[in-house]
């Protein structure tokens, strides 16, 4: 096989590229491989998680995808790449012991890594082993299915012993984790009346996060971390600051001197880029990420490029690009414009990719968020909470849909979950 274009990875950045890219020059041209079928949005795992999103029905095929937006589609990992002969390798596909797909090889002229990232663990004793990263939906759904076993274990368990219930460890005080928190308290309360009728939620799942730094997210505005805190409080959460874990195994989190009991342990506390990245060839960064230019470009390799959390870009200020979605939507804007200069012989783009910061908004349920919001003007923010903010973050992702379904279908799309949530579970209960 052979493409001019070769998008590795259809996270969010990716994929947008793709789509963008295929629509203006067709399957021909432009080609995106991933390890899987369906794409669902990365910040929305956290609802995957808890139950109030149901995978089946948000997760997009990327061959409709493909078929859409008018590029080709290759199901399969990465396992190589011959940088010099512009050829990369990618796994066969093997189901129930048989293999349904050889390993191909493909060429390319222009080439784009938009891998991601994967959980950092630092070195903690036990922490690979015995805690749940919400990397992928397979991991969501790991997580969703095990509470639910236990939500039943601990209802059968009520009638001989009060204190039975589920203990449930966050370890990581960042967007994820305290999204995470207050998903399953609010997903907590609704399993409660589905059935398991002698759990009350704030009594018997117990919800405790666990933050290293002096507050929970940290990078934000102080203002934005005391309303979350009040908002986790409020939902009967117990929040841990200035605290270190040391060690995990099956029975809980240790951080210091204090032992935390846990059923499930869920790490969000650093993010890293794949491993499999320092085995291609290519430059890479102590922490994994290969190091792109200021056009994105890896150095040394003019038509190999890195987007989104697996890319060291390093700002005008000199700090790198923040691993979060926004800065991927931006860097897929700036190489599709790259890209189609290139197509159509123009000279390249007089100037570098720039990461402008929008602001973050952190759910909180299906109901609130909160968030800064950033001026024109730099250090300038607002603070936002409660309807409106929830309102601009369900705008985020519908402005993602928007980008690889088009205006009538995310329109469409959004209208048809609204409806179906009224004539299902609240939460997935199968």
């Amino acid at each position: 096989m052979q493409s001019k274009f070769v998008i590795v990875g259809g996270g969010a950045g990716g994929l947008e590229l793709a789509c963008k890219l295929g629509r203006k020059l067709g399957p021909q041209a432009v080609m995106l491989v991933d390890s899987r079928l369906f794409h669902i949005w990365k910040p929305s795992l956290h609802e995957v998680a808890a139950g109030t999103l149901d995978v089946h029905q948000e997760g997009l095929s990327y061959q409709m995808l493909a078929h859409d937006n008018h590029f080709t589609f290759v199901y399969g990992p990465m396992l190589a790449l011959d940088a010099q002969q512009r050829v990369l390798t990618v796994g066969a596909i093997v189901n129930n012991g048989e293999e349904t797909l050889p390993e191909r090889q493909i060429g390319f002229e222009k080439l784009v890594m938009a891998v991601g990232s994967t959980s950092n663990y630092f070195g903690v004793p036990g922490a690979a082993e015995h805690t749940i990263s919400l990397n992928a939906t397979e991991d969501a759904e790991r997580f969703r299915l095990t509470l639910l076993k236990l939500l039943t274990l601990a209802e059968l368990k009520k009638s001989v012993s009060a204190d039975a219930g589920v203990d449930v460890v966050i370890i990581g005080g960042g967007a994820t984790g305290v999204e995470l928190a207050a998903e399953l308290r609010e997903a907590s309360d609704v399993y409660a009346t589905y059935g398991f009728r002698q759990l009350k939620a704030e009594r018997d799942v117990r919800i405790t996060l666990l933050e290293g730094a002096p507050r929970i997210l940290a990078p934000l505005p102080e203002k934005v971390s005391s309303a979350a805190l009040d908002l986790l409080h409020q939902r009967a959460v117990k929040v841990v600051t200035d605290t270190r874990v040391t060690a995990i195994d099956g029975a809980g989190v240790t951080a210091g001197d204090t032992v935390y009991p846990a059923q499930i342990v869920v790490w969000a506390a650093g993010i890293k880029a794949p491993d499999f990245l320092k085995t291609l060839g290519l430059p890479t960064t102590k922490s994994g990420q290969l190091d792109v230019d200021g056009t994105l470009a890896v150095k040394g390799f003019d038509y190999i490029y890195a987007l989104g959390d697996c890319a060291a870009c390093v700002g005008p200020d000199g700090k790198l690009v923040p691993p979060r979605a926004q800065a991927a939507h931006q860097m897929a804007d700036y190489l599709l414009e790259t890209f189609l200069r290139q197509h159509r012989n123009q000279p390249p783009q007089g100037k570098p990719y720039v990461y402008r910061d929008y602001g973050s908004l952190v759910s909180f349920g299906q109901t609130t968020s909160v968030g800064s919001l950033m001026g024109s003007l730099k250090g300038l923010s607002w603070f936002v909470d409660g309807f409106v903010a929830r309102l601009m973050y369900v705008s985020l992702h519908l402005m993602h849909h928007k980008a690889v379904l088009g205006t009538v279908r995310t329109a469409v799309l959004a209208v048809a979950r609204f409806l179906i949530k009224r004539t299902t579970p609240l939460v997935k209960l199968h």
